[in-house]
């Protein structure tokens, strides 16, 4: 085995990003406080191609020196929108054809392995502040409810290894 090289990895430019279709998800931040994890998801949605992120109310928004440092550019290639409220982004979401998926432990929620994705769709994957997850006012609003299966003594993930997780899923 060799590692590759940089020049190996055949890396879009900023225009061809643009130009590639995307996959058919949107990022929904309720209320993220990290402007270190907002950067990273940046990252982990410019690496899937999805749609767009919606920022929400107190989640920080590009460009920000914290974001930067860990989006290392992707506030570039990824679209993204601010609303002063989740209820808006999901609002909009939701008018623009979006099925509503909560990321979040809750009753009748279906385990993340267990999602299925519906051909033809579009789905907006609602992510929560990293302290108290989505806002019961949002998961009202949802389609439904996905849970990452978790089996030790911690019943959470980083918000930024939950989006990871959750678009490779969708995405295989």
């Amino acid at each position: 085995m060799r590692k590759l090289l940089n020049k190996e990895l055949d890396r879009k430019s900023l225009e061809q990003f643009r130009r590639t279709e995307k996959a058919p998800f949107i990022i929904i931040l309720d209320n993220v406080r990290s402007q270190s994890n907002v950067g990273s998801i940046f990252r982990t949605a410019d690496a899937f191609l999805t749609e767009a992120i919606y920022l929400c109310g107190i989640t920080s928004c590009p460009p920000h020196r914290e974001i930067q440092k860990t989006a290392l550019g992707a506030t570039e290639s990824v679209n993204w929108r601010y609303f002063k409220t989740t209820a808006e982004a999901v609002r909009a979401a939701k008018e623009a054809g979006y099925k509503i998926a909560a990321v979040e432990q809750a009753v009748g929620s279906v385990d993340l392995q267990n999602f299925k994705i519906t051909e033809g769709s579009k789905y907006a994957l609602v992510f929560g502040h990293e302290v108290n997850g989505v806002d019961q006012e949002i998961v009202d609003m949802c389609d439904v409810c996905v849970e990452i299966p978790q089996f030790g003594t911690k019943h959470s993930f980083n918000i930024a290894i939950s989006v990871g997780i959750v678009l490779w899923e969708v995405n295989k």
